[in-house]
């Protein structure tokens, strides 16, 4: 939850609310520890994927009628409401990004991010030069401009360097990624629950893919992910979000990828 929803928590607080609800596709469900969060119904829609830094005191005041209905049930019900919104195209952008223009705001923020640098093969070659490395993402094959006989994708950024690295779409695998910022819906995960074998979790990593296989292994205060199958495309800095193996749909917590480990290494 960011800075939006702590405004209006206050706000709700201060008008003597009972609850908060938002229209976001998740649900907040009774288990047999209290409450919890899932992903929602409709899995075209879930939003869990965003919301795992939800605190359980926010979780306890937070309602979300939308997310045991389709998309298609909320439209029904806004169109019998009389509501203009009932065939309001669906939104595939950050409401508050001008016409999708995401590097027009990250360029604002971080201005350094659009300083020209080499595009370098991972073997060190330098293959071209880019505009800014706010124009690349992890796992980004089109854009790139540079030809070499092969398929290329965007493997890592190094900002530091103004460096856009590319390779091979295998350099794209990852085996394991570590944890920062993390949150937690429930106890704490610790060194007992993620023993050497580890605790199996379903890890996603993107909010556009759907949750892998993984372990969770906890020591010494780092929480590390462990994937049974090499995932692609895991980029530092994106989230990763764990779900429980039992419902699959459970939020048990989640973090910011601080660091990842290839597949090949």
């Amino acid at each position: 939850m960011g800075p939006k929803f702590t405004d209006l928590f206050a706000m709700a607080r201060e008008l003597g609310a009972d609850c908060l609800a938002t229209g976001h596709y998740v649900q907040r469900l009774h288990g047999p520890a209290g409450l919890e969060l899932h992903r929602a119904a409709d899995p075209a829609r879930d939003q869990s994927y965003f919301l795992y830094a939800t605190t359980e005191a926010q979780l306890e005041f937070l309602r979300f009628p939308l997310g045991g209905m389709p998309k298609q049930e909320v439209r029904r019900i806004a169109e019998a409401a009389g509501l203009r919104v009932a065939a309001k195209p669906d939104s595939q952008d950050i409401c508050f990004v001008p016409e999708g223009r995401y590097t027009t705001i990250v360029d604002k923020l971080r201005p350094q991010g659009a300083v020209p640098g080499d595009i370098v093969h991972q073997d060190g070659r330098v293959l071209g030069r880019h505009e800014g490395i706010t124009r690349y993402t992890v796992g980004q094959r089109r854009g790139l401009n540079v030809a070499v006989g092969e398929p290329l994708f965007v493997v890592r950024l190094d900002a530091e360097r103004r460096e856009v690295i590319v390779g091979p779409r295998e350099a794209l695998l990852t085996r394991s990624l570590t944890l920062k910022e993390t949150n937690w819906l429930g106890d704490e995960p610790t060194l007992d629950d993620a023993a050497e074998a580890g605790l199996p979790v379903l890890a996603r990593v993107r909010s556009t893919r759907p949750p892998s296989p993984a372990r969770l292994v906890v020591a010494d205060g780092e929480s590390q992910v462990v994937f049974d199958q090499p995932e692609e495309g895991v980029s530092p800095g994106q989230a990763c979000v764990l779900y429980d193996t039992d419902s699959r749909s459970r939020v048990l917590g989640g973090g910011f990828i601080a660091g990842t480990t290839a597949a090949a290494g």
